[in-house]
């Protein structure tokens, strides 16, 4: 275990930045989450942490030494790769014992440290077996306790539940989170999946065309998001665009007057979370905002519905409901009015 030191990263293939100055300190014992579409950096970044790829400028520090020249298997740190990596004609006992037996460990040490590395994944008895002998669950659990085997100061993961079903990787995600509390690894994992990082950080990093967009805990960012971008990829935001006609008045290119809060005069764009918005059939009192619409689209999600109305013919919103008994739930083509407070949305200018 050991604080990681990320300053100044970069790395650029001819005028291309595929990374640009990037600088994050990961606390000992913490599980940073770098979150962003494809090739937004995430994963050229993590590379640069493992060794894989030689930055064009910056340093990575580890445990406070340098480490940013040094190649991977000099680095005491452990790596989970998307495909999982595993050797194919070695059993699960020698792939976890790979990383050993390159430290040239005695064979006493590995044997106990593969058996002991296969029990925290819970995986007692399959030593013996072929990884086409696994299911994809229990291969990424191997890909997992081979990265732990050697002892690592960092857990590196490279969206390590990108080939797993959607309901195993609920599973597989707590089981990760929680072996990384007990073990009390500094750990950084790449995904694009804003579910997953909601879920698994201590905090988050967004980046975007290869710079960090914001750095913060899952409530700062779904809160407070920094810009446009944030808050269309950290969670859900319906943007209204128009322009801040002056403080506390924003109106919409399809011609709505909105009280809003913050932004200044100009081009902006208003963002809204579909659950903070109410809906009903009739006009709202005690709300900033009441609007008419017409339902265009009715989304059931099981415990939600995703309810999509159209104000003028350049504005819609999405609303959230609960799926309740007894609750308001309209249909396409309904008349509603929705509504929200001038503080539930955020104002962002161009």
């Amino acid at each position: 275990m050991a604080q990681l030191d990320i300053t100044g990263l970069a790395k650029r293939y001819g005028d291309f930045y595929a990374v640009r100055d990037v600088s994050l300190g990961i606390r000992d014992g913490e599980f940073l989450v770098l979150l962003g579409p494809s090739g937004c950096g995430k994963t050229t970044t993590l590379r640069m942490v493992a060794g894989f790829i030689e930055p064009t400028a910056g340093h990575v520090k580890l445990g406070g030494s340098d480490v940013t020249l040094l190649p991977p298997w000099k680095r005491n740190a452990g790596m989970v790769f998307q495909s999982y990596a595993l050797f194919p004609h070695l059993t699960v006992a020698q792939n976890v014992a790979f990383g050993l037996e390159m430290r040239k460990l005695a064979r006493a040490d590995i044997e106990r440290r593969v058996e002991e590395t296969l029990a925290l994944v819970r995986l007692q008895g399959y030593g013996a077996r072929l990884p086409r002998q696994l299911s994809g669950g229990q291969q990424q659990r191997v890909a997992l306790a081979r990265a732990l085997a050697i002892r690592p100061d960092v857990l590196l993961l490279d969206e390590p539940l990108s080939n797993l079903d959607a309901k195993l990787r609920q599973e597989v995600r707590v089981e990760i989170r929680e072996l990384q509390r007990q073990l009390g690894l500094t750990t950084v994992m790449v995904t694009h999946d804003q579910e997953e990082a909601l879920t698994m950080a201590d905090r988050l990093v967004v980046m975007n065309e290869g710079s960090v967009r914001q750095v913060g805990s899952q409530r700062d960012l779904y809160e407070r998001p920094a810009d446009r971008f944030v808050a269309g990829f950290v969670g859900r935001s319906t943007f209204l665009d128009g322009k801040v006609e002056a403080a506390g008045r924003f109106r919409t290119e399809g011609g709505l007057t909105l009280i809003c809060a913050g932004g200044t005069p100009g081009r902006a764009a208003l963002s809204l979370r579909p659950e903070r918005v109410e809906i009903a059939a009739t006009r709202q009192a005690g709300l900033d905002n009441s609007l008419p619409g017409t339902v265009e689209f009715v989304s059931y999600l099981g415990a939600l519905i995703d309810i999509h109305v159209r104000l003028s013919p350049s504005d819609r919103l999405v609303v959230q409901i609960a799926n309740r008994d007894g609750g308001f739930a309209p249909e396409v083509a309904q008349s509603v009015h929705v509504g929200w407070q001038a503080s539930a949305s955020q104002v962002f200018n161009e």
